[in-house]
């Protein structure tokens, strides 16, 4: 994301609702699971207890699985993934367009038809116009440092710079105020999902250049800001301009919703089972490792949701900087990790599992392999140290790995470092705060040689927005990078755009587990675990399917609004 999204992947700053693992990250689902009991009523006030503040208010900036659950109260865009609590959480489902988009026989021409009754939150409409202005602000070189997919995709001249430099998009065409069309670079069947990104939604033309959305918004939603102090409150109320019979998605239940920030984690854990007060009406991120044995009196039980992994954890190699440099200290690295150790450093065997694959087991594309195997998932000392003598590096390395401030990265860090120290590696800790982690390690020139990180899917059911994120070359920017690595391999790049063309969906995911497969004999990254989440939340929650990638908001209520 991660990760999370990833992700999405894939990207932005980590928030303790999802496991905000990269500006991924994503909006992947997850397939139907238990939620809280109880039906949702109308009115009270939903709290959110979390650690970190969210990367930006602004969804061209922010980018991941914890950010994009937020976005999804203000903003709408032309298509969205479903509700959590649907047949199929995981489908694309039209939003502010009448219906998905209609293709050309070639692919390269989608159309789309916008809804009556559209409109801001203070009161002016949303047209084709709004839209086209809000999706080309991706192309601005400072704001446009979310999601990928609507840059990599929609055909744009290469000198375009987004629309406070360079004016419209001639590629995306608003013949009438209903109607918007889009030019591809070439056929991409998954185009729905692309509008489907936090970052594809109107905004008034000529808002938003600079830094004016940093601490505001303008909302298309059920929600709009009332008031937000940084690193300690967001609190939400109603668009009164949001008309609910256009969105057949949010289902908007609480009257506000307040974000209550900057919150150690040991204390929202104990807040959590304690459920006093409004935080009984309050929902978190997943418990940590420490706090589980204490979550299990069956008054807790009742309460404690389990949700999959669908993100991937994993620490990037800095391919243009040495040692990682060397393919053979990348392929060491991998051999010599103590994944064992990371999966208890990560909360143990119920919060993660061993990874040794790019793309998770729960997302569509998943090919089941191990390049780098031990016994136990300790390490293969040996083999790491043969191939460091290759290299030259028999007497050992050092390195500077970036890592998140909050409890679960650094312990995992430093199990990263007791691994590598068998084979003579000093793994040197850069610690940088959660709220502009990502947005820092996505700017090369201000990358270390490592980065723990992790990516989401930004849609599930296809491997696409895993590979192609992290490990194409063309998509290096010098912001806003998912490629931590910087791999650049023509071989993997000419594969990444054969699949792309890909009009068969199912073929297309069995060439992307093929691919992950050839991309971990280069090394870029060593996968760590999949973590999955248990969650807590409190007893007046009803609607909530927590998802450790994205979860939905929008369905989320009280069930008693007389206690919020």
């Amino acid at each position: 994301m991660t990760t999370t999204r990833r992700f999405a992947g894939i990207l932005a700053a980590g928030t303790a609702m999802a496991l905000a693992l990269t500006a991924c990250a994503g909006g992947g689902g997850s397939p139907q699971q238990t939620g809280t009991d109880g039906t949702p009523q109308t009115g009270g006030t939903v709290h959110m207890l979390q650690n970190a503040d969210f990367s930006y208010l602004d969804p061209a900036r922010g980018w991941d699985g914890g950010v994009n659950a937020f976005y999804r109260l203000l903003y709408r865009g032309l298509t969205m993934q479903a509700a959590g609590d649907s047949d199929d959480p995981n489908a694309i489902v039209p939003d502010l367009a009448t219906g998905l988009g209609e293709v050309s026989d070639d692919g390269l021409t989608w159309t789309y038809t916008l809804k009556d009754d559209l409109f801001f939150d203070n009161g002016d409409p949303i047209t084709s116009a709004e839209m086209e202005f809000g999706i080309s602000r991706a192309w601005d070189p400072q704001i446009g440092i979310g999601s990928p997919y609507l840059k990599s995709v929609i055909d744009a001249p290469a000198d375009y710079q987004g629309p406070y430099v360079s004016g419209d998009l001639p590629t995306i065409e608003t013949p009438d105020a209903k109607t918007i069309v889009f030019h591809l670079k070439a056929p991409f069947p998954e185009f729905d999902n692309v509008l489907a990104q936090p970052n594809a939604v109107p905004f008034p033309i000529g808002s938003g250049g600079g830094d004016e959305f940093i601490n505001d918004v303008i909302a298309s939603g059920p929600y709009t800001l009332d008031s937000y102090t940084p690193g300690s409150t967001i609190k939400l109320v109603r668009n009164e301009h949001w008309e609910p019979e256009t969105d057949e998605v949010r289902k908007a239940y609480p009257d506000q919703w307040q974000f209550d920030i900057g919150i150690d984690g040991a204390t929202i854990d104990e807040r959590m089972i304690a459920g006093q007060g409004a935080d009984q009406n309050a929902i978190a991120g997943k418990i940590a490792g420490a706090t589980l044995p204490r979550i299990q009196t069956p008054q807790l039980q009742e309460r404690a949701i389990t949700a999959p992994a669908y993100c991937t954890t994993y620490m990037s190699l800095n391919t243009t900087k040495p040692p990682f440099d060397d393919l053979r200290v990348r392929q060491a690295v991998n051999w010599a990790l103590d994944r064992a150790s990371i999966q208890n450093a990560s909360g143990g065997n119920q919060l993660a599992d061993v990874a040794t694959t790019i793309i998770p087991p729960a997302v569509s594309g998943h090919l089941d392999y191990d390049l780098y195997p031990s016994d136990g998932n300790t390490g293969d000392v040996d083999e790491a140290m043969a191939l460091l003598a290759e290299a030259g590096l028999g007497d050992g390395f050092e390195f500077t790995l970036d890592i998140r401030s909050n409890p679960v990265a650094q312990a995992q860090a430093e199990a990263v470092q007791q691994g590598l120290e068998r084979i003579g590696a000093t793994v040197k800790l850069n610690v940088i705060d959660t709220s502009i982690y990502y947005e820092t390690i996505a700017t090369p020139s201000q990358q270390n040689n490592a980065a723990i990180t992790g990516w989401c899917p930004d849609w599930a059911s296809s491997a696409s927005t895993f590979i192609p994120p992290l490990f194409d070359g063309a998509a290096i920017t010098e912001k806003g990078n998912q490629n931590l690595a910087q791999l650049n391999d023509p071989a993997v790049n000419e594969r990444i755009a054969e699949i792309r063309g890909m009009t068969d969906v199912d073929a297309a995911n069995e060439a992307w587990g093929e691919l992950d497969q050839q991309i971990m004999e280069l090394a870029p990254i060593a996968p760590m675990v999949f973590e999955n989440g248990i969650f807590l939340p409190g007893s007046n929650i009803a609607g909530y399917i927590p998802n450790t990638n994205m979860t939905d908001l929008t369905i989320v209520g009280l069930k008693d609004p007389s206690k919020g």
